[in-house]
């Protein structure tokens, strides 16, 4: 019997990392072995993928030589950031050349970069629609991964760029499901007008990461955008509505007032809303469900993710 191929996985204990983990341990015959990267190997989630059958290895992506060390004889490295630990683009910046320095030193021979737009192609520094955050930014969590893609390209690491879309699990864990307002009605409040909004069972980023490890070099040099459905906040809000069996909303909000709600991250957010909004036929164009549910055919649509994750949406 062949060896199997190894994938590193950063982020192996978070959403996008440890959905990947689980899509290759559910294939046992799938020909990959999954090594887990990790900071805390003793965390309960760390010992859990242990336990599912995953090699787990401590590394820290602030921290170059350990990355060589985690990725040395891996096929594959699944590269991830994780900016809403820190906040800060410029760390991003730092952890995305040392992932690809690491991918570099130890032959990794197929990465897939999580990375999204650099924002500042399309809104530059001196469009006053929205403001400059950071000094350098627009929507500092899009545009440090975008700008950090040079990094693999510069290190003629064979890569594949996976561009992903909004987080439905956003909706569970990171306070964006429907509030009840003065009125008393469940409303759910997006700055994106009648605009579509590309998104994604988080879940589903990891399966779909681990198809294109299947389908290897045929994927290596291209830019891969995924979605799970592409909708606007009404029909996000209808689909609540009928799912949760209570009514749901939409609540179509300026960014200016996204921007001003004072939460860490909501200028960040505001304005990456507005990006959305204002380049909706880019940004929706660059994730085809279609593409998404031929690396993954088992892919959820918003329906099917509200039918296995209603009972977790907080309702105020």
């Amino acid at each position: 019997m062949a060896e199997k191929k190894i994938i590193a996985v950063i982020g192996a204990t978070g959403a996008q990392g440890g959905g990947l983990v689980r899509a290759i341990l559910e294939d046992a015959a799938g020909g990959f072995a999954v090594r887990a990267i990790t900071r805390k190997v003793d965390s309960d989630r760390a010992r859990e993928l242990a336990k599912l059958g995953a090699e787990v290895v401590a590394a820290d992506s602030d921290d170059g030589a350990t990355l060589e060390r985690a990725f040395k004889g891996a096929h594959g490295a699944y590269c991830v950031t994780a900016f809403w630990e820190h906040f800060s683009p410029v760390k991003e910046l730092a952890q995305a050349a040392a992932m690809a320095r690491a991918a570099r030193q130890a032959g990794v021979r197929h990465v897939i970069w999580s990375t999204l737009e650099d924002t500042r192609r399309w809104v530059p520094l001196s469009d006053k629609r929205m403001p400059t955050l950071m000094e350098k930014y627009k929507v500092p969590h899009f545009d440090a991964k975008g700008e950090s893609n040079h990094f693999f390209t510069d290190a003629d690491v064979p890569t594949t760029f996976l561009a992903t879309s909004f987080y439905w699990d956003n909706f569970i864990g990171f306070g964006l499901g429907p509030k009840r307002g003065p009125d008393g009605r469940l409303a759910l409040t997006l700055p994106m007008g009648d605009k579509r909004l590309p998104g994604i069972a988080v879940e589903d980023i990891g399966r779909c990461a681990y198809g294109i490890f299947k389908r290897g070099a045929e994927m290596t040099g291209r830019t891969v955008g995924i979605a799970g459905e592409l909708l606007t906040g009404r029909q996000m809000a209808d689909a609540m509505t009928r799912a949760l069996g209570r009514e749901v909303v939409y609540n179509a909000i300026p960014p200016e007032v996204f921007r001003s709600f004072g939460f860490p991250g909501a200028e960040d957010l505001g304005n990456m809303f507005q990006f959305k909004h204002d380049f909706e036929s880019v940004y929706c164009g660059a994730r085809d469900p279609k593409v998404a549910r031929s690396l993954n055919p088992g892919l959820l649509d918003f329906a099917a993710w509200l039918e296995r994750y209603k009972g977790r949406i907080p309702l105020d």
